[in-house]
């Protein structure tokens, strides 16, 4: 298969059929009228929607989310610092549950709050998250005895809008083809927020009282609420439209309504409705081979890398390192996140490149780089496995090898999500969902293992347990770069989901483009 070949995705959020809207003007389209109104689209009013912002404007909200993301992860993170000082204050010995409560909480908190900015938007959306994070954080920095702790940390799981919602606004912005740079930032910073924590964990840990883990965190929170207060703007195009037609109907232009205005309040908030969205990401992940497969994979690196922060404790006690030449040590896997970043920028530019010359490519063309980089997964577990045995050998093999997982860690999750775009289209923040649930989920029980696992079998032996699964996971790689069209084929919502999103594309494209010649009308989205 050439790897440059690929389809290009639709990276819409998720939309029901019922938002189709009509032109305001003319030549672009057939008029559709729905319940006797005219209803705006996408390409209808281009120009009020985020993706007719500047790319100055688009990049400064992508990093504000981006912080938005980094503080989330960086609470889930860096309270395994607070462990030690949580045992001892509170007279428990499990204070590791703390991680396992907000984690597992944070794989249901990214589809709770997902389907809610489809329909109120996303500016809305993270500021409630947020707010609720801050709250759970205060519950936790004034916490008075461990169930008060393991409440905090519930809620703040529960209340924090992940990955999902920032790959909303990637698609609410950009479009399907344009999309890769801003996903490979999104990912970035997903990545690194927890890795950040663990780097500041050490010296608060070693410095300061156990509360201020918590005081750090809300300072930290708090003020980038207040930066997407002040700098974010709204992305969801059904609610800028919305507002636009509201406006125009004031203006004395009748009969044009924006997409949510046509349906009744019982309509939106349908208890069947509001079920059937949310269900979707979990149904896709157990139905979808694609979405489970890779969904596996990507959870699993996510749990080794919190697995690493859990054992980090265990490997460098063996050289004498304290709290804060363990986070030093997490240094290098910040940093093969980035290479990791911008080992990506050639392939992005290939397939740019390719689509300029009018090539359609194939999805699986997004998983090409990915068949180099994931086998660095395994093969720096392996490295670890034999360089982590204390003091006969160099501790700075392990920060070596580190860098191999993080590199192989950041290329899952972005292939992976980047896989699932092309290929689900619409139903893109439902696969993705799935991918993040995974690892979160995952990430959050390897709190539970880790510690026993490291203690009864030693250090080379649990890695080379990790080894094993690594070699597994990477396989389905592999069987989808050179398999997935037949696997697409098999999956009736991919299949339906390739034949409608050209109409839809065909129709931004020429919103974006200013082409007046006809495109066809709506697409009708299948039921899952």
């Amino acid at each position: 298969m050439d790897p440059s070949r690929e389809t290009s995705n639709s990276g819409d959020v998720e939309k029901d059929a019922s938002t189709a809207v009509s032109p305001l003007k003319p030549g672009l389209n057939e008029p559709l009228i729905i319940n006797g109104k005219r209803v705006l689209r996408d390409e209808d009013a281009f120009e009020v929607t985020a993706y007719a912002w500047s790319i100055k404007k688009k990049w400064i909200l992508l990093t504000v989310v981006a912080l938005c993301q980094t503080s989330m992860n960086f609470n889930a993170a860096i309270y395994s610092n607070a462990v030690e000082g949580i045992n001892d204050e509170f007279h428990v010995s499990n204070g590791r549950m703390g991680m396992v409560a907000f984690l597992v909480a944070y794989a249901f908190g990214c589809e709770l709050w997902a389907p809610w900015s489809e329909e109120l938007g996303r500016w809305i959306i993270m500021q409630g998250s947020l707010t609720f994070v801050n709250i759970s954080i205060l519950i936790c920095a004034l916490s008075v005895n461990f169930p008060m702790m393991i409440a905090g940390r519930v809620i703040g799981g529960l209340s924090s809008a992940g990955g999902s919602v920032t790959l909303g606004m990637v698609a609410d912005m950009f479009l399907p083809e344009e999309q890769q740079h801003a996903v490979l930032w999104s990912s970035l910073f997903s990545c690194l927020g927890a890795v950040i924590g663990g780097i500041c964990g050490g010296p608060v840990q070693q410095y300061l009282p156990m509360r201020w883990n918590f005081w750090i965190q809300l300072i930290f929170s708090c003020t980038t609420q207040l930066i997407h207060f002040f700098v974010a703007k709204e992305t969801r195009s059904t609610v800028m439209l919305d507002k636009y037609a509201k406006g125009q109907r004031k203006k004395g232009v009748e009969d044009v309504y924006g997409p949510n205005e046509i349906k009744t309040r019982e309509e939106r908030w349908n208890a069947h409705e509001i079920f059937t969205t949310m269900w979707r990401p979990y149904q896709m992940l157990i139905f979808e081979p694609i979405v489970l497969l890779l969904s596996l994979l990507s959870g699993f690196a996510d749990a080794l890398i919190f697995s690493f922060f859990e054992s980090y404790g265990y490997v460098f006690a063996q050289w004498n390192f304290t709290p804060t030449q363990i986070s030093v040590a997490l240094l290098p896997l910040a940093i093969s996140y980035f290479l990791a970043y911008f080992s990506f920028f050639p392939v992005v530019k290939r397939h740019t490149a390719c689509r300029n010359r009018g090539e359609v490519l194939l999805p699986e063309a997004r998983l090409w780089w990915l068949l180099f980089l994931v086998v660095s997964l395994p093969v720096g577990i392996l490295g670890s496995a034999f360089v982590s045995t204390g003091p006969g050998s160099h501790w700075a093999g392990v920060c070596a090898f580190s860098m191999l997982i993080g590199i192989a860690n950041y290329s899952i999750y972005y292939a992976t999500v980047d896989y699932m775009v092309a290929t689900y289209g619409v139903y893109a923040a439902s696969a993705t969902g799935g991918n993040g649930f995974m690892r979160d989920f995952l990430a959050g029980i390897c709190a539970i293992y880790t510690g026993p696992m490291f203690h009864n079998l030693g250090i080379r032996n649990s890695n080379l347990v990790f080894f094993g699964f690594a070699v597994a996971l990477c396989i389905p790689v592999y069987v989808f770069y050179y398999k997935g069209t037949q696997i697409r084929k098999r999956s009736k919502f991919a299949m339906q989901l390739e034949k409608q999103k050209e109409a839809r594309l065909a129709a931004k494209n020429g919103a974006v483009r200013g082409n007046s010649e006809p495109v066809t009308g709506g697409i009708n989205i299948p039921n899952l």
